[in-house]
């Protein structure tokens, strides 16, 4: 039997150690618990084989609190309710060619069931309400997005690693489903010793957008840090963490080491808290997770009544979502008798895709949810579930890295600068960088076009590997007619702006197709200029050529980096409101320069 799991979890109580990254095949055994009586005997016949020295990779659903308090108020489950497979050992090395086709393998997620704003906006009115009735603090509500994969599992696992890098990640083939985790969130790391063990649980909750320009990601950050909403929900979940580690804590032991802390997420910064306990000797796996589970941060407070209203609002089980996803394993050498100390580590799958195979196609399910509490407005939750889903938005439709750059007689125009702004970009998506890579394949297609101007498509995908393609440049009658956007575009402070790449719809939706319209001034949901479908703007207003500040939401363009810096131009919010006081326009990119312009609005 060849079941294939793989694991990439960071190590949180071993400062500068390696990750745990490890791949399995061949368990001795799965093991399985279908209702709730079973899921406590699951979880000790896993720490036993952990004791024993085995390895057990697997999840808990989140319909199997019922098993560890009868009060926890669930959906049926709609699968098992604990699957683990045991190992005898990680497969020794990588799987470094499996892993590079996974790679270069298209998948995507072509999500056609989402949830509808109205229901959202009810069942947060009613959460307030209660809220308002003094009933609860705080509930977690979230709802699935439903789609179908084109390609395979393991192709769309490689990309949500390059969607959301760090973090805890496991790819399970447990049983009809495959669970393709990339939380960001550790539920608990705990490391088993005879006179008590190690207990570290960090509770996510606070979210905030990243920003557009480095100083304006500062001020998120710090906006998330001080933000009494945020912190309020943060503290809440302290709390509640703190009340459930001191049920197998040693006395006096629970602390808080870290308050209120930001990590930083491809998408979002998340607001973090370190809660700590020594458990008492002789705690098990199952009374870890009969304390702790669910993880409070997708709950609410107080617990017992969030999840009765979770129950009442939700329609649908959640499933691996938001239960438990995560590896035990021996520590150390063992003891006279043969045991081993148990080391367990488990993530809230959050960030988490579940596939189920129908026929030959995989329906795929993806859970976003947020805390709400009483100061929570229906806007900024809302806009807060767009911003989490955008890791799975990425994996789901491939993209290369992109910069288009001029070739003048052999020379590439701004080189340095548009590496400079690729190697960002690379960065950001987790993409392999090699600079010496990418040179050469620029030399290569420079000296095959020694003379003469030429349209450089410089490409870089998903393993890192440069392309590059040539096209005539021919020249730009001036000026060019420009035309006004009929509606904002909405993905104006999308990754997908801020960098350049292949995936260009939200511009394609807007690109001019009257004849003789050279490109379509866009503008953001503030009634803010922005940019143009394929390059930057300025205008000229109150007697001084301005362009729009990378805060409205815009490219970062090399033809703009260099009028700025030659002074040219400077940075001014420009509305469509002002647009009749302008006296001149212009269009900017690396490829053309400065063009003059006149728009027809």
């Amino acid at each position: 039997m060849t079941i294939n799991c793989r694991i990439d979890f960071t190590q949180p109580l071993t400062a500068g150690a390696a990750r745990l990254r490890h791949r399995f095949e061949a368990p001795r055994e799965v093991l399985v618990a279908h209702a709730l009586h079973e899921v406590r005997s699951v979880l000790d016949a896993v720490f036993a084989a952990a004791q024993q020295g085995r390895w057990c990779v697997g999840h808990v659903r989140y319909e199997a609190a019922p098993a560890f308090d009868a009060a926890l108020q669930t959906h049926a489950a709609d699968g098992p309710l604990a699957w683990f497979a045991v190992y005898d050992a990680p497969q020794p090395g990588a799987d470094n060619a499996a892993d590079a086709a996974a790679a270069a393998a298209p998948a995507q997620v072509v999500w056609n069931d989402s949830p509808e704003r109205e229901a959202f906006d009810a069942a947060l009115a009613q959460i307030q309400q209660a809220i308002a009735a003094g009933e609860l603090y705080q509930v977690n509500y979230t709802a699935p997005f439903r789609g179908t994969l084109q390609g395979s599992p393991q192709a769309l696992f490689s990309a949500l690693l390059r969607a959301q890098p760090g973090g805890y990640a496991a790819y399970l083939q447990a049983g009809d489903e495959q669970v393709l985790s990339v939380s960001p969130e550790l539920f608990f790391d705990w490391q088993d010793a005879p006179e008590g063990g190690t207990l570290l649980a960090r509770p996510m909750k606070g979210t905030a957008p990243r920003g557009a320009t480095p100083e304006q990601d500062a001020q998120q950050a710090e906006h998330l840090r001080t933000a009494p909403k945020e912190r309020a929900e943060n503290v809440m979940i302290v709390d509640l963490l703190r009340n459930d580690m001191s049920r197998i804590a040693l006395p006096h032991s629970v602390q808080v080491p870290a308050l209120f802390a930001t990590q930083a997420l491809p998408t979002v910064w998340q607001m973090t808290s370190d809660v700590t306990a020594r458990t008492r000797p002789g705690t098990t796996l199952t009374d870890v997770f009969a304390a702790l589970f669910p993880c409070g941060s997708v709950t609410g407070a107080p617990k017992v009544r969030a999840m009765q209203t979770i129950r009442a609002l939700e329609p649908a089980p959640r499933g691996v979502y938001c239960g438990a996803v995560g590896v035990v394993r021996p520590a150390g050498l063992p003891d006279a008798q043969g045991q081993h100390a148990v080391a367990a580590t488990f993530n809230v799958p959050i960030r988490t895709v579940v596939l189920r195979a129908e026929g030959a196609q995989h329906h795929a399910t993806c859970g976003i949810g947020s805390g709400i509490t009483s100061g929570a407005l229906a806007d900024a939750e809302w806009n807060e579930w767009q911003h989490k889903r955008a890791f799975v938005e990425r994996a789901s439709q491939p993209f290369d890295l992109l910069e288009t750059m001029a070739l003048q007689a052999g020379t590439f125009r701004h080189r340095d600068e548009h590496l400079a702004r690729l190697q960002s970009a690379a960065a950001h998506f987790g993409v392999p960088w090699d600079a010496a890579a990418v040179t050469q394949c620029l030399q290569a297609l420079a000296a095959g076009h020694a003379e003469g101007a030429w349209r450089v498509r410089l490409l870089l995908g998903a393993t890192g590997t440069p392309r590059a393609e040539a096209f005539a440049l021919l020249p730009t009658a001036q000026p060019v007619c420009l035309q006004l956007a009929p509606r904002p575009l909405v993905e104006a402070h999308s990754e997908f702006v801020r960098y350049k790449t292949t995936r260009r719809a939200h511009y394609a939706a807007l690109a001019p197709t009257t004849p003789g319209v050279f490109d379509t001034v866009l503008w953001n949901a503030a009634g803010e200029i922005t940019e143009s479908t394929f390059g930057n703007i300025a205008a000229l207003i109150d007697g001084r050529w301005v362009t729009p500040p990378l805060s409205c939401g815009l490219l970062p363009g090399v033809g703009r980096a260099v009028a700025l810096r030659e002074g040219r131009v400077t940075e001014a919010v420009l509305r469509v409101a002002d647009v009749p006081r302008v006296q001149g326009w212009a269009f900017i990119n690396s490829l053309r320069g400065w063009l003059a312009a006149t728009l027809d609005a």
